[in-house]
Parts: structure tokens; sequence; C-alpha cells
């Protein structure tokens, strides 16, 4: 039995980073020789077990043969002669298939990946294999992201095919929606989308999003000429944001796109037009509601948080309670204004001080009145008993509110 360190955190530790999950490959070894050491095999048929102290994940050697079109027809060979050689080979890029020697520290580099993280390129190891698993392909988007690496050209080549081949068609919603949603943890989820532009898997994972990049804009406001082209620039203003706001900006403007049932001039309501379109992507891809709700309320109030400057403090306080209704605290508000700022940021041009300014205002705006109102009872209100609790009260209680934030 051999025992090597494999995978991300060989990948992490190479790049000064610092590794979070330590996986294992054993090589030379059985089911029956795991168990009897005490390691507890995770699912039937899979020869990955857990280590019966530090609960790390230890997997045998193993080479896979497809057997259907899905992301999981693989049937697995796993015995004690397969080399680390044949398993490296079946591993998808040459930057996550070193291996290193816990005993003395040797790096184990096959298929020249540290040459290939020093020039921090995303390279396939194997096309036969590769294209066993359309995955891949999103993995390949998400590693540019979460690496902020660029895809060498014949690994970029490889996925045009995988996806013109129409391979994408064979993957879960679930699987899909958990590389977007790991890429939106990077900081730099802006290049999984560009990446994924590239090699046309945006067309097939959110045509809605592809379709940005047709739809022109008004250049006095965004000389960069389209909405995908602004997208993008929202989303780089937001590399140090939470995934919840990347993903709320991703789809903050997709009302604009022009749609069988979206046949009105691009820019015409589209807050409004929006929405369904949201409803949609999420339903398809199955997102979980805290991110389709959060992008709803984003595309619905971003375009109305410039005005805050200019509204009467009661038309400020109208909006503020509209928008924070579903919020439990601050944070949520500042996720909020944190999409306001990077969509007003995203322009192809130098943000002149006084935007800046009138931007700054408006947050100290919100979060005055946000801040004030929360702690504003019904109750504090003169002679709150003897008043008549029907529709003229809720008029009576905002003025209420409104004197006070004043």
């Amino acid at each position: 039995m051999k025992i090597y360190q494999v995978g991300g955190a060989v990948r992490d530790m190479l790049l000064n980073k610092k590794p979070h999950d330590f996986d294992y490959l054993v090589v030379g070894s059985t089911v029956e020789e795991m168990l009897a050491k005490g390691f507890q095999q995770v699912g039937v048929g899979f020869p990955v077990f857990l280590h019966p102290e530090t609960r790390e994940e230890y997997a045998l050697a193993r080479k896979e043969i497809k057997t259907g079109n899905k992301h999981t027809d693989f049937k697995f060979i796993f015995s004690a002669d397969v080399t680390l050689e044949e398993d490296i080979q079946r591993r998808d890029f040459t930057i996550n298939a070193l291996a290193r020697n816990p005993e003395n520290g040797e790096i184990i580099d096959l298929v020249n990946g540290r040459d290939d993280l020093q020039k921090r390129i995303i390279r396939h190891i194997n096309s036969d294999h590769f294209v066993e698993d359309p995955l891949r392909v999103l993995r390949m988007c998400r590693f540019a992201a979460q690496l902020n690496f660029d895809i060498a050209p014949e690994t970029m080549d490889l996925a045009k095919r995988m996806v013109a081949s129409r391979m994408l068609d064979h993957l879960f919603a679930e699987r899909i929606w958990q590389e977007i949603k790991k890429a939106l943890q990077t900081q730099h989820f802006e290049k999984f989308i560009i990446t994924a532009k590239e090699c046309g898997a945006l067309q097939f994972i959110l045509p809605e999003v592809e379709q940005l990049w047709q739809t022109p804009e008004k250049l006095q406001y965004h000389p960069e000429g389209n909405s995908g082209a602004h997208t993008i620039l929202t989303l780089q203003q937001a590399q140090n944001s939470s995934a919840k706001v990347k993903f709320a900006l991703l789809l903050h403007d997709i009302g604009k796109t022009q749609t069988p049932e979206n046949i009105l001039p691009a820019h015409h309501e589209h807050e409004e037009k929006g929405l369904p379109i949201i409803e949609k992507i999420c339903a398809r891809l199955k997102i979980p509601n805290e991110y389709r709700n959060f992008a709803l309320l984003c595309c619905e109030q971003h375009m109305r948080f410039r005005l805050l400057p200019q509204m009467k403090i009661g038309k400020v306080f109208d909006l503020i309670q509209s928008i924070s209704k579903n919020f439990k605290d601050e944070n949520q508000m500042c996720d909020f204004i944190e999409v306001c700022r990077c969509d007003s940021n995203g322009r192809a041009q130098t943000i002149a001080t006084e935007e800046i300014e009138e931007l700054d205002k408006a947050v100290k705006i919100c979060f005055d009145i946000f801040n004030k109102a929360k702690d504003i009872r019904a109750t504090d209100m003169p002679n709150f008993h003897s008043l008549v609790k029907d529709e003229n009260f809720k008029k009576l209680y905002r003025n209420f509110v409104i004197s006070k934030i004043r």
C-alpha cells in the first residue's frame, strides 16, 4: 500500500494558499484491506473511505469506464494493480493531478502540472477521458474564476466541441447550479461567465444571460455598448461581495433582453419585465429561494435607488419600507445597497466625483431611515390605545414614523 496526498490541497499548497480539504490516494490496496484497517467506506460500490480518526477521504486508485451519457454513468475499476499513472490519466486538469508523498514531501508530477501552475493555465490531461464527463466544461469555467487562470487553447477548443455536440444536455439541473454556486463564491465570478460564454456553455446553462450581449445599451449611460458588457463590469465591482450580491447583479438587467414574451423596447420597464425571467431561470435550475428572492428584489428596485437623493422624506420612507420588508437585519440591507453601488459603478468610463457623492448620499439616507424606522413601534404613538385601528391608522402611523426620522 502506498498513500499520496492529491487534488486541490497539493495545488493550493504550491500556490502558497491555505488548503481546506485534504484528499488521499491509496495505491496497491483493496476494499477488504481498507476496512480491516478501520476505514469507513462511503457509499456502496465506490472506492472512497473515511479515515477512522481524521475523517479525511482516502480513495483507492481507479480507472473509469464510461457506460452512458450522464455525468454519473461510469464503471469503476479499483483493483490493487491500478497504478498511480493510470489514476492520474482519468483526472481532469494538470493542475489538479499533482500528488505529494506525505512521508517526505516529494511532489510527483506526471503531467507537467507545476509548469501550468506557474503559467496560470488550466489544461486538460487526456482528451479521451475529458470528454467522457460533460460537467468538466463547467468545472473548467469555475476553476478559471476560482484561480483567475486562463484556459489552454487546446482545452478551450475541446470544450467548444463538447458543447457543440450537445454533451451538456445530459447534465442535471442540480449539478449545473452547484457549479454556478461554487463560482459565485469566488472572487472572480465574472471570469466564470466570460469563460462559459467563450466556450458556448453560457448559451446552454443561462441562455437569458447570453442574450444580454445582443442587447444594446444607451451609450450616454453605458459606453460599453451592451447589457452583457455592463453586467461583467458590475461583477468586477463586486469581487469582494457575497455570492447573493453577485447572483443578483448577474440578473439585475435581465429584463432588457428581447424574448418572444418580451417584445417591447429593451429598456422599457425592464425592472418589471425581468421578474418572470428570473422566476423561470430559478425554477429551471432549482435555485434556492434565498437567491431567487434577493435577485427579484434587486431587479425590481435597483433603478429607484438612484432617485433617493431627490425624493422627499415620505417617498424615501415608502421605498425603504417596500425594499426592507423581507430583510431580517442590517446585513441584508447592506447587500441590496452593494448591488446598487456595483450597478452604478459598473460602466466603461470614469465615474464623476459628483456621482460618487450622490451615491454616498443615497447610501446614508438608506441606512438612516432603515435604522431609525426599525426601532419605532406603533405603540409609541400618542394615544395609541384610543386610536381606531382602521385604514386611516396606517396613514397616521406612517406620518408618525416620518416625523421621528426627519
